[in-house]
């Protein structure tokens, strides 16, 4: 198959293996999923949403948690990980969205990218999955399987990202990205399928295909 031909095929075999999209982190607005999504770098969404009840039962809102101290953020998400930088960070985004922003979470990508411990990647899965704007965050598995799909020569996420974009139709982004998180988790990950042995694997590039 030609790079085109792969895509379109993946596209329509993600959406039957995964015809819904729950959103993986539990969350209940823009502010808790924004929280959420900062914890998740370097950790797994299984561990996030086991530390998110106990930090958003103390703070739930940018108002709330700017009035807590930030070595109690500290303690309550330290098995997330980074969890200095990232209580940090948390403490400081929450001043900021009350401060400039009224204590809504703006629906821009650059002034979430300016917030403190929000790159794109976070950006783009707010705006994504809280407000509908076609995004595509490109995550570990992501990047990973769009490489060994031949989508792109993967050298890093930003041409990764902009590789997709080009390949796959914008209404499609915000559910596809999550359907290639759910299969690569479940089907193709990094130990788990050699580039040949999985179902989509299989059918791209036969049984002979290599990683």
């Amino acid at each position: 198959m030609l790079k085109q031909q792969r895509a379109n095929h993946l596209l329509r075999r993600l959406h039957e293996l995964y015809p819904e999209t729950p959103i993986p982190l539990d969350h209940k607005d823009p502010f808790t999923l924004l929280i959420a999504v900062l914890l998740s770098a370097q950790c797994t969404d299984v561990r996030v949403n086991l530390v998110t009840p106990a930090l958003f039962a103390l703070a739930d809102t940018p108002q709330a948690m700017m009035l807590v101290p930030v070595e109690e953020i500290k303690a309550i998400i330290r098995p997330c990980g980074l969890s200095p930088k990232k209580s940090a960070a948390i403490s400081e985004l929450s001043k900021i969205l009350v401060e400039r922003y009224d204590g809504q979470v703006p629906q821009d990508f650059e002034a979430l990218e300016s917030l403190p411990g929000v790159g794109h990647k976070t950006a783009s899965v707010v705006m994504a999955q809280s407000f509908g704007v076609p995004a595509f965050p490109v995550d570990t598995h992501i990047h990973r399987l769009a490489k060994r799909w031949k989508l792109t020569p993967g050298k890093n996420v930003v041409q990764t990202e902009r590789d997709l974009k080009k390949l796959f139709p914008r209404e499609s982004w915000n559910r596809l990205h999550l359907q290639i998180i759910f299969y690569g988790r479940e089907h193709c990950s990094a130990r788990g399928c050699d580039g040949k042995s999985c179902l989509l694997c299989v059918e791209l590039f036969g049984s002979a295909a290599k990683s």
